[in-house]
């Protein structure tokens, strides 16, 4: 039988290339950067003080050259041989942590793209200790120079082999267990990036499961698939409501890590993923944004991605995650605007927009977690338009019932710079969700769209502990940025990470 290229996922293609990709890239803590092997050296040089030594111009020849060593920019100095020397700003020597460290080893990276072994040399590490210092090297070396090529016959794009730091006076033993830990956190971000970044057709809701039960093989934690059936089984009315235009099943894929020892305390995970959003009968219009709609998975992404890390990291918590998978499609099946869905434990949702998917299939995904006793849920989802309005591209939207929850999540956002911004849940906005023949309805009014989407998925998650990640605007970038590369940004893998590492109950 000849298979149609087209259809689903190609016998030959695997969902997380540069997984092996980034498996492959090695990143070594060294006294003396190997130049003889190197194609590119970066050094690290502030825009005060002194120049480090083997910079062979002065501040006015740097100055005329264009360079101020302002934070990001870089100076390429090719020479008739060795490696190509490239200058690397980080601004005033006294602002210079982590986050500094990470953005110039990306501009660095991206400025010996040409070159699949580099090194960095870095004067001084500011702020940052020397584990952080490296972390964050790792970090922005990996994620600048990630890829989605392939799909490509022919990629363009040198991959990275091997990164060689030269951190002046710091402890190589901390420094090394740094680069460990970024490495894991690295090959997590790239690996949500390439599930966002698969088209529609070749990764769905079923897709996505066989990678979840492939990973948790590999990566230390258990995977259960729920089809179809089970989830009629289960009373799951948004998930199963939201697909009814599709072609393609339903999924909903549970993860669950267990620690070795006495467990902290049990941390719940629920990832949106609407594996493509055409709106439904709300269809959206045919522009740039929906043609981005394959990443309306994103939420999903992140969590499935951060569980790839627990083990890595001996996390003391129990964790685990609801990833709800469907694609939005309109058909003659597809679920109407004034229907009424049933979620998971009764409540009736009246349907007043399709394109208000994302918490139809959250919902029933947080009921199952307060069910499962979770202590905590932290959801993330490319929930609205309203957070990319309102806070753009690089700045994540963040609400919830919780003080410590909310300073858990805002303190990881905090050490991975995926920033994040605190929306009021305004309570008296509630009402704007009423219904006349339900128990409330899925869209709110014209205004504060990103606050009466988290209020509607307050209403399931009750008095558990909760923070409400909307990464809608940040699910992507349009263009290279920082450790962010051009598309899906992997965006909140970090931070799940960071919060499932240290989470305790009740603090």
């Amino acid at each position: 039988m000849t298979r149609d290229p087209n259809s689903l996922i190609p016998d030959d293609f695997t969902a997380t290339p540069s997984l092996a990709r980034s498996d492959a890239a090695t990143v070594a803590v060294v006294d003396e950067l190997d130049e003889s092997s190197l194609g590119a050296i970066g050094v690290l040089v502030t825009s005060d003080g002194e120049l480090p030594a083997g910079v062979d111009l002065d501040r006015a020849a740097l100055a005329r050259s264009g360079f101020e060593a302002k934070p990001g920019t870089t100076l390429a100095l090719p020479y008739g041989s060795g490696p190509l020397l490239v200058l690397v700003g980080v601004g005033p020597g006294g602002e210079l942590g982590a986050n500094e460290l990470r953005d110039a080893a990306a501009a660095f990276a991206r400025a010996g793209s040409k070159s699949a072994r580099i090194g960095i040399r870095v004067p001084s590490t500011g702020s940052a200790d020397a584990a952080g210092a490296a972390q964050a090297l790792t970090e922005g070396a990996l994620l600048a120079r990630y890829r989605f090529d392939t799909l490509k016959r022919e990629p363009k794009d040198v991959a990275l082999e091997r990164v060689e730091l030269r951190i002046d006076g710091a402890d190589a033993s901390q420094a090394t267990s740094g680069v460990d830990v970024g490495l894991v956190t690295a090959r997590a971000a790239n690996l949500a990036r390439d599930l966002a970044n698969s088209p529609p057709g070749h990764l769905t809701a079923t897709g996505m499961a066989d990678v979840a039960v492939a990973l948790g093989e590999r990566f230390g934690f258990d995977v259960e698939v729920f089809d179809r059936q089970q989830l009629i089984e289960l009373g799951c009315g948004g998930l199963l409501g939201v697909n009814r235009g599709s072609a393609e099943e339903p999924r909903m894929v549970k993860l669950r890590y267990t620690p070795d020892g006495e467990s902290t305390g049990h941390l719940g995970l629920v990832g949106k993923g609407i594996m493509y959003d055409s709106g439904g009968i709300s269809l959206k219009p045919s522009d740039p944004m929906h043609l981005l709609m394959k990443m309306d998975m994103g939420g999903a992404a992140s969590v499935l991605a951060a569980f790839t890390a627990l083990r890595d990291f001996g996390a003391t918590a129990k964790v685990s995650g609801w990833l709800m998978c469907t694609d939005n499609m309109p058909s003659g099946s597809a679920y109407k605007l004034g229907d009424v869905l049933t979620a998971r434990g009764g409540t009736t949702v009246e349907v007043k927009n399709t394109d208000a998917e994302g918490r139809l299939v959250m919902m029933d995904g947080i009921v199952l977690a307060n069910e499962d006793g979770v202590d905590a849920i932290v959801d993330i989802a490319t929930l609205t338009g309203s957070a990319l309005m309102s806070l753009g591209q690089i700045t994540a939207a963040l609400l919830g019932n919780d003080e410590t929850m909310l300073g858990e999540v805002e303190r990881a956002a905090a050490a991975t710079d995926e920033q994040v911004w605190r929306l009021p849940l305004e309570r008296r906005y509630r009402k704007q969700l009423d219904s006349e023949i339900a128990d409330l309805s899925n869209l709110g009014g014209p205004y504060a769209g990103a606050t009466t989407a988290a209020l509607f998925l307050a209403h399931f998650v009750g008095e558990t502990p909760w923070a409400h990640l909307d990464i809608a605007g940040t699910m992507q970038s349009d263009a290279d940025d920082s450790w962010r590369s051009k598309g899906a940004t992997g965006f909140g893998t970090r931070i799940l990470i960071e919060v499932a590492r240290g989470f305790r109950a009740n603090g």
